[in-house]
């Protein structure tokens, strides 16, 4: 028996402004069912995080959402997922989304989106994992954060082994390839 597979999708909760970050969303939510894999997300059903999610769904795969009960209307939680866990606060929410993953992808969104993009790349940092994770860099979205974590290592506050914590892809196809290369 070959067991169940996790990705955790960190994404905003609002769609942006290129209309290909929600096009990549779906990308990603019908390669994850593809693969036969489970989408782990943050429960919401407004801007990326409902895009990925529906179209995991669609395409047959399982969703577990986690959602930490003060965004239960913001985002309009939704109940009808194949695991849904309410948390206390966003830090057990991303504790308990990233210990139910294999693997970590970030596509584009703001500073919730950020905030747990560094702390996965963080608990790798200092060895605490060893999961992949993924910036889908969607029309050169993370290019910025790129450049900045790449300043962050010249100007000696990180070892550059920071840099081979996380991969950068260009889109879902190239996600698909990665995680399938990381996962199978």
């Amino acid at each position: 028996m070959t067991t169940l597979r996790s990705v955790c999708v960190f994404c905003g909760s609002r769609s942006g402004v290129d209309p290909a970050y929600a096009q990549a969303a779906r990308g990603t939510g019908q390669a994850i069912a593809a693969a036969g894999w489970r989408l782990v997300y943050g429960a919401g059903d407004v801007g990326l995080m409902g895009e990925v999610a529906r179209a995991a769904e669609s395409a047959g795969a399982s969703a577990m959402g986690v959602i930490p009960v003060h965004l239960l209307k913001r985002e309009k939680g939704r109940r009808d997922l194949s695991t849904f866990v309410v948390t206390e606060d966003m830090h057990e929410r991303k504790k308990v989304m990233f210990m139910n993953s294999d693997a970590v992808v970030v596509l584009p969104g703001g500073a919730g989106s950020l905030d747990e993009f560094f702390e996965v790349l963080t608990w790798a940092q200092i060895g605490l994992h060893s999961k992949p994770i993924y910036l889908l860099d969607t029309n050169g979205y993370w290019q910025p954060l790129v450049a900045l974590l790449h300043h962050v290592v010249a100007q000696g506050f990180a070892e550059p082994s920071m840099l081979a914590s996380f991969a950068v892809v260009p889109d879902p196809e190239a996600l698909a390839t990665a995680l399938h290369a990381a996962l199978d």
